[in-house]
């Protein structure tokens, strides 16, 4: 059974923190990167979890600044920190050419997925950048697609014209209407935007899907998941806490491993 600890995934914009407690992974709290109080709420986390003392930290990261920022706070708050890829490797196999340039959100999302299904998956992370990875039956990584997210698609529109305005990924603007047509220009562009995320995502379900020689099971997750798959005919599952439930399942595996070469 893994330790009782405190998971921290930082991703571009968002951190997700969860206490693995008696082996059982509990749930998450969602913060944002830019609010300075964030460091000192994952310290106070870590202290409450545990009488005495502070609880182990376990890291991932995609933000290398974020991440060094919150370490050198945590560090000065007694918190003891360990980081994949730097302190503990990511159980993953994989089939790229390089895989120490790949995210280590992806290869977690793909062991989260993985963990789950227990088969083929196809891993979609819909945040600040669309990720579409493919996880085959043995759980080894594949590797897959990198393109940008749908509010960086709205940001560029915006930031390359002249008359384009600057407008949010929301709701409203996604909702099915009585007509497939943008009424205004906010609601065109985040029409547009959306509809190039779901189209390459559905295109590379089908890419995959030929590749292996059935559909996997379609897993998306990442802080616009639920805004542009919910209903999605195609994604069977959205699970917020996917990078989450893969740290807890990497920390599981390297804990066996740990049993046996003691043995």
């Amino acid at each position: 059974m893994t330790p009782d600890m405190l998971l921290v995934s930082i991703g571009n914009t968002r951190t997700r923190i969860a206490q693995v407690q008696g082996g059982k992974l509990q749930p998450s709290r969602v913060m944002d990167n830019a609010d300075p109080g964030t460091a000192a709420a994952i310290a106070d986390a870590a202290q409450a979890g545990r009488e005495g003392g502070a609880l182990p930290m376990l890291l991932a990261s995609v933000n290398s600044a974020a991440a060094e920022k919150y370490e050198t706070d945590l560090g000065r708050a007694g918190v003891s920190v360990m980081r994949f890829g730097r302190d503990v490797p990511i159980p993953v196999r994989t089939t790229l050419e390089d895989d120490s340039t790949v995210g280590h959100d992806r290869l977690l999302d793909a062991l989260g997925a993985f963990s789950r299904a227990r088969q083929a998956c196809i891993v979609i992370d819909a945040g600040t950048a669309v990720t579409v990875d493919f996880v085959d039956g043995e759980g080894t990584f594949h590797g897959g697609v990198i393109a940008p997210g749908a509010q960086m698609m709205l940001d560029a529109l915006h930031e390359r014209t002249s008359a384009l305005p600057a407008v949010r990924l929301a709701p409203e603007g996604i909702a099915p209407g009585p007509t497939p047509f943008g009424k205004t220009t906010p609601q065109a562009m985040t029409l547009g935007v959306s509809g190039a995320v779901r189209g390459l995502v559905h295109d590379l379900i089908d890419r995959y899907a030929e590749f292996y020689g059935a559909y996997p099971r379609v897993i998306a997750t990442g802080g616009d998941a639920a805004l542009l798959f919910e209903g999605d005919e195609l994604v069977e599952h959205i699970v917020p806490d996917l990078t989450l439930i893969g740290m807890h399942a990497a920390a599981e595996l390297l804990e066996q491993i740990d049993e046996v070469s003691e043995e």
